[in-house]
């Protein structure tokens, strides 16, 4: 899965007119050459943990496990854990070293993540690193008054297309939640199918109840054409905290699990602890215990199905601790997130974390640091799938339609980075180096420099890089219009049909609930 399809060509807009002969190749010259590194590059670069540090880390989770265990475990569950070797302890559960190691050992190392077009599939585990998004974001920062507002069901219609048309977005979660759709089932439905309609990536959502599962598999499985269809290739992925910090299991999440392991549907069990809140201020205390609480979530699938796809997103989450308040930037959650994924690398788990949860409300220079360090670290330290990692604004409160578009450039600047240097005789080029030497002086118009423009380098299409004068005359626009504008254009002209009348018709009159 390491070759990636360029999508420049939806960025490009779709529905003008076909050009041909000059004009395709002013066309071609303009949209730059194509994605030199596209998603799926390998991480693993940056490893904040020393060796000892992570031996330390792990058995201090294992011991966490055994000797203090999991509490609020639902009956079914219970004994399901008891069946595989854990232990009964008052009104908690323990799980012992042993069960610990064999849930590891059977755990899914690589699986894929399947999009409705397969061209679009990419593959979980090992050193790839792909970007995504994720989030329940309840309000979007405006794209016409650029103030924010509840978010509706019709813009997430909106983020689901505009990613759509995005080549460093390899999947897409539902990234705000539409506050004007009431009703469980009906937002589950809904959600779903605004998914189902507007991407062919891999996409994930939550469910709010396990009675919403049967119903958006069968409404994957008209899309597709028959019964048991989704479940054979199954493209939608579920995001589900069957692990509520400290160190106990929910029950209503937890019935989210067993119904996605019987539709077969990948999940991602997410920890999300807070420092100095639901877990330890200390950062290595806290990675111990996040660790432990995901390393809970594997021995639950392991209990009901060894080795059911489930990625190890163990999210480390930070405080102020001077306010309370959640702080979705920084260098601790940088350096969290980035220990969390080689932890979950070192055991060969598919590692989930997060990054690009600024805190920043506008599109401004503290959204730019924020989002451009954590992703970065994410990236290097191996992070399988990383999440939240477009689009996201005010600590996970809010979603931007530019945004995506800037975290879109920022990403593919991290690929890049990711990709890092080869080194072999043609790219050392001594040749080149003597013949500019000793001849016109420069590598200008060579065609060792024409190759390396092909292949080596990434060119930004909203960052600016003119000269002062030009970029003053032209409107001296910052980042955020540019980006704005982008949005919008392809808004208005990515509208791709990824279901047919008699498809969409199908689900419609099968589920009265979508709007």
């Amino acid at each position: 899965m390491d070759d990636v399809q360029d999508q420049r060509p939806l960025l490009g807009g779709r529905g003008g007119r076909r050009l041909g002969g000059r004009g395709a190749r002013h066309v071609a010259r303009a949209a730059g050459p194509a994605n030199p590194a596209p998603p799926g590059q390998r991480g693993g670069q940056y490893t904040p943990l020393t060796d000892a540090n992570l031996w330390a880390i792990y058995r201090t989770a294992k011991r966490l496990l055994a000797e203090l265990g999991m509490g609020e475990v639902p009956a079914r569950l219970r004994g399901d854990l008891l069946a595989a070797g854990a232990e009964a302890h008052g009104d908690r559960v323990l799980i012992p070293e042993t069960l610990v190691e064999a849930a590891v050992d059977g755990a899914a190392k690589r699986f894929p993540l399947y999009g409705r077009d397969p061209a679009r599939d990419i593959e979980v585990g090992g050193d790839r690193v792909h970007f995504g998004t994720g989030g329940a974001a309840v309000q979007v920062l405006d794209l016409d008054s650029a103030r924010y507002r509840a978010a509706t069901l019709q813009d997430l219609r909106d983020f689901t297309r505009l990613q759509d048309a995005l080549e460093n977005v390899s999947w897409f979660t539902r990234c705000c939640i539409a506050t004007d759709v009431p009703g469980v089932l009906d937002l589950d439905l809904n959600t779903a199918f605004a998914l189902l309609a507007h991407t062919t990536k891999p996409v994930a959502t939550a469910f709010t109840e396990a009675s919403s599962v049967a119903p958006v598999v069968a409404m994957m499985d008209m899309a597709l054409g028959h019964e048991g269809a989704f479940a054979a290739r199954p493209f939608v992925k579920a995001h589900i905290s069957p692990v509520i910090s400290p160190m106990r299991y929910g029950e209503d999440a937890v019935d989210v699990v067993y119904a996605c392991i019987d539709n077969n549907i990948p999940m991602s069990c997410i920890t999300a602890a807070q420092s100095g809140a639901t877990a330890p201020a200390p950062l290595a205390g806290f990675l111990a215990q996040s660790l432990a609480e995901t390393l809970a979530s594997l021995v639950m699938v392991h209990a009901i199905r060894p080795g059911h796809p489930m990625v190890f997103s163990n999210w480390p989450l930070v405080i102020d601790l001077r306010t309370g308040a959640f702080s979705g930037g920084g260098g601790e959650v940088t350096l969290l997130n980035a220990a969390s994924a080689q932890l979950s690398n070192w055991l060969g788990l598919p590692s989930g974390v997060a990054a690009s949860m600024t805190d920043a409300k506008a599109v401004d220079a503290q959204y730019g640091m924020e989002k451009g360090m954590t992703a970065l670290a994410a990236g290097l330290a191996g992070g399988n799938l990383v999440y939240e990692s477009a689009g996201m604004t005010a600590a996970l409160l809010g979603a931007s339609f530019e945004g995506f578009v800037l975290d879109n450039e920022m990403l593919g600047a991290v690929y890049r980075v990711l990709r890092g240097v080869e080194v072999s005789e043609e790219t050392l080029g001594y040749g080149a180096i003597r013949e500019a030497v000793l001849g016109e002086g420069h590598f200008l118009g060579s065609a060792q420099t024409h190759a390396a423009m092909e292949r080596d380098y990434v060119y930004p299409r909203m960052a600016d890089r003119t000269d002062p004068r030009t970029w003053e005359a032209a409107g001296a626009e910052d980042a955020w219009t540019r980006a704005r504008s982008e949005a919008r254009r392809i808004l208005a002209e990515h509208r791709p049909d990824y279901l047919s009348t008699a498809q969409e018709r199908t689900i419609r009159d099968a589920f009265p609930e979508l709007r």
